[in-house]
């Protein structure tokens, strides 16, 4: 789960990480009125949308680009803040589409004399938590780790033991850091670590973390995921989800138990299974088809899962056919079929529909499908249905 920006620099305080003045305004809000009340007149707008790029991005009115603004006045950037909430706002990880800003943060700006990157992430090559960090702040990191591979840091944590402070000094004098300012960055890494391991967050990450004038240093920009795995422990963390920065499709798949991901292809998928749903989507792509979605409904999907399953694919407007592929084990062939006849009365299915069904009670799921009237092809195995729903969609 993502959290917007000023939410994380919220949750940055409160782990004792020093970050820059500012406050939240929302759709709805007297942005006159709280900007009025800010001790400080010359602003950092920021957009909130959960992407990155948002300070090269461009708006698709006529505010042009710049998700991310300095105003020199109250006034002027009570205006840039009016101008950009309730507008979509179109950066390279949202796509042509844009995300409609319902939120913005005004910030202090801070005079900056250095600029660095900081992340704490699961390195699933390593099998633990791993600390980055890079004097190339406010880049992405793909870009410091292909072009600047030398000043990258980098110390994998123990999950057993923690992060130590002698590693977080190794790290700090290795980026040139003076004794003060090598035990300040410390602690500031030790907070950032606590933040990362209380909260069980998947990444938590601060670029640019800046070194200021005065020889201090602040996280202006974060970025911070949480597993989603955990958000049963963390009440509060679930209270700033924000549904409308997620695709409904997803957001009414998780009410119901479907591991649901939605992608830009025209072939929708329902499998059983995420390593079947990964073979299957790659199957599509080999035939020359593109699928539209991850959707792995489970060990033990029921009739009334499947039918949702098919709601929710059908509510993509780019789908032009769908394949079912069902290794059945715990949940029965013949209980898949049912769900799917269901679902095509209910939603009275036109678009092409091939099945593949193999496991517990198949002749009888494939008797089902064979005499419910629907339109539906049957196929042995998963190369032959890739190819036939290839070929339907068409």
């Amino acid at each position: 789960m993502n959290i917007h920006e000023y939410q994380a620099q919220n949750l940055f305080e409160k782990f004792k990480i020093p970050v820059p003045a500012g406050v939240a305004i929302k759709i709805g809000d007297d942005a006159s009125s709280i900007i009025e009340a800010l001790d400080f007149d010359r602003i950092c707008v920021k957009a909130q949308i959960h992407a990155g790029g948002r300070g090269k991005g461009y708006f698709k009115n006529d505010l042009g680009y710049g998700g991310v603004k300095i105003a020199n006045s109250k006034a002027e950037a009570a205006d840039i803040a009016k101008s950009m909430l309730g507008n979509t706002l179109v950066t390279k990880q949202t796509g042509d589409a844009g995300r409609i800003v319902n939120a913005v943060y005004l910030v202090k700006p801070v005079e900056i004399e250095h600029e660095y990157y900081v992340a704490i992430l699961l390195d699933r090559k390593l099998r633990r938590p791993t600390l980055i960090i890079s004097t190339e702040g406010g880049m992405d990191i793909e870009i410091v780790a292909e072009k600047f591979p030398e000043k990258l840091h980098k110390v994998a944590i123990d999950p057993l033991f923690g992060l130590k402070s002698y590693q977080t000094t190794e790290l700090a004098y290795k980026i040139g850091l003076g004794k003060d300012q090598a035990n300040e960055l410390s602690h500031l890494l030790l907070n950032l670590h606590k933040l990362f391991t209380q909260m069980d967050c998947s990444l938590a990450e601060v670029n640019p973390l800046v070194l200021v004038k005065d020889g201090h240093f602040v996280a202006i920009d974060s970025k911070v995921t949480f597993d989603d795995n955990a958000l049963c422990r963390h009440q509060e963390i679930l209270e700033l989800r924000d549904v409308n920065e997620e695709d409904p499709k997803e957001t009414e798949a998780a009410k119901y138990n479907l591991n649901y991901i939605a992608l830009d292809g025209s072939i929708a998928c329902l499998v059983n299974g995420a390593g079947l749903a990964m073979a299957t989507m790659d199957i599509i792509k080999y035939y020359g088809g593109s699928p539209a979605n991850f959707l792995d409904v489970g060990g033990g999907a029921n009739e009334e899962q499947i039918t949702h399953a098919f709601e929710i694919i059908l509510g993509d407007s780019h789908v032009r056919g769908i394949l079912v592929n069902i290794f059945g084990g715990i949940v029965r062939c013949d209980v898949v079929a049912q769900g799917i006849i269901n679902a095509a009365n209910a939603t009275k299915l036109s678009l092409p529909l091939v099945v593949r069904l193999e496991g517990t009670n198949v002749e009888r799921g494939k008797q089902l499908l064979s005499e419910s009237g629907l339109q539906i092809a049957s196929a042995a195995d998963l190369d032959g249905a890739a190819k036939q729903i290839v070929a339907l969609a068409k």
